[in-house]
């Protein structure tokens, strides 16, 4: 058979014998809508901040059409760019999503502070969605993503790619199972830490902005770097690799690795928001995220699951637990999480990695239950490439990845409010008697932006 335009596909229908009807459809920019593909179908994909890891997710869709790329820093981006000779390429986003009429969908890997911009735009254009964690800088932003991701019905998913593995499944079918009871506790961390940040490499104070203001370079659209988050004066400790510690543009260690590291935790535990939240930190101060920082969560209980303290350590190591032989069997090295149940201990690494029962012995005499949740076959963008064909969610749409956002950021704000119990009162989206913290939750975009 030719090959179709893709205005076109074959529906097959059951009338007794099996028969093929050619539907045509109307292109998604005159609907409004999402028209999804027929399975066979390449998807047109484009991605939008392709200088770093949305280099690695495009990797993972060249069986796709990789048909534009996008990047505010032409320069950064250079060698993806190469690497797609046949690629419209872009610096705005706004741009790109007004001409590439036949665009399917986007991957976007931009840094922390434009991702709901960007996505909210995507969705809007009738596109399906693949952005990269943590889904959004703000609570308002990820409860916001969600609700409009489910309203369209495009198909979305963040980059947390343990999710589609095997292993962070397994521990959701151990817990599940019962391997060590009901869990009333879980400690998380990550032992990284952004330190010395960007700006310890220049001659202002740490925690403080740089005060030399070199020129922008030509190949940097600064101000479109900047998107919604308040101005300031271009300084190569921003940008390219440094973002992520400064709170205007990133999520700190919580946003990067605790976006893998509690998703295996809120799955397996069915959590939702959560009661209360406090946490207290190294080197508090307004400009960027702690040297290191414990949070601690309190999460109700869930039917027949019982209350659930949480607790996040990054930048340093958790205490030993008292019923574990050997440090060095928990985690992966870097991070991990440690269930506590009332019958035993679950261990796994940063992201849902090597699950293991604790202590040893009772790992050796552990029959695994049978497998109850669907394996995904490829990688995690190809994933979300069959639920834009099928229609189908994707595992960490944005459904289920908005609010374990909402969780990780919330330990953010907690970070702000040291030795502060912070009360969720997750309806409205307020912190109880704290207006302070509560303004947190939808600081205001810069002048001319808006979700």
């Amino acid at each position: 058979m030719k090959a179709m335009d893709r205005r076109t596909f074959f529906e097959t229908t059951a009338r007794g014998a099996a028969a093929a009807t050619l539907f045509h459809i109307v292109p998604r920019h005159v609907l409004g809508g999402t028209a999804f593909a027929a399975p066979h179908e390449k998807l047109n994909i484009a991605g939008i901040g392709v200088g770093g890891m949305g280099a690695g997710n495009l990797r993972h869709l060249q069986s796709e059409n990789i048909v534009a790329l996008c990047d505010v820093d032409t320069e950064y981006a250079a060698k993806t760019f190469q690497e797609y000779p046949n690629a419209q390429v872009y610096t705005d986003y706004r741009v790109m999503l007004e001409r590439e009429k036949d665009l399917d969908a986007v991957v976007i890997a931009t840094p922390d502070h434009t991702h709901a911009v960007i996505a909210m735009a995507a969705m809007r254009a009738g596109k399906h969605v693949y952005c990269q964690k943590p889904l959004t800088h703000t609570v308002h932003e990820s409860r916001r993503l969600a609700a409009f991701a489910k309203e369209t019905g495009v198909c979305t998913q963040m980059g947390i790619q343990g999710h589609s593995g095997r292993d962070a499944r397994q521990v959701c079918e151990w817990i599940a199972a019962g391997a060590i009871g009901k869990v009333h506790e879980v400690i998380t961390w990550c032992s990284l830490s952004y330190y010395p940040w960007g700006h310890a490499y220049w001659s202002s104070p740490l925690g403080a902005r740089p005060e030399e203001a070199p020129p922008v370079p030509d190949t940097l659209d600064w101000d479109l770097w900047l998107g919604p988050a308040p101005y300031r004066p271009y300084h190569p400790t921003y940008h390219p690799l440094t973002w992520r510690s400064w709170w205007d543009f990133g999520c700190g260690m919580m946003g990067d690795r605790g976006a893998h590291t509690l998703d295996p935790v809120v799955w397996a535990l069915n959590l939702g928001a959560p009661e209360t939240v406090e946490a207290n930190s190294t080197n508090l101060n307004p400009e960027t995220h702690p040297i290191a920082t414990i949070v601690r969560y309190q999460f109700p209980a869930r039917g027949d699951m019982p209350p659930v303290t949480l607790s996040w350590y990054d930048g340093l190591e958790p205490p030993r637990h008292p019923d574990v032989e050997n440090p060095r069997d928990l985690g992966d090295g870097e991070g991990g999480a440690l269930f506590v149940g009332e019958n035993g201990l679950l261990t796994c690494g940063t992201y849902g990695n090597s699950p293991r029962l604790l202590p040893k012995a009772k790992m050796d005499a552990f029959t695994p239950p049978p497998e109850t949740i669907e394996r995904v076959s490829g990688s995690h963008e190809m994933d979300w490439v069959r639920g834009c064909k099928s229609g189908t969610p994707a595992g960490a749409d944005f459904t289920y990845s908005g609010p374990l956002t909402e969780t990780a950021l919330l330990g953010n704000i907690a970070k702000r409010f040291p030795r502060t119990i912070l009360r969720w009162d997750a309806e409205t989206m307020t912190f109880k008697d704290n207006p302070d913290a509560t303004a947190f939750i939808n600081p205001p975009y810069r002048e001319g932006w808006s979700l």
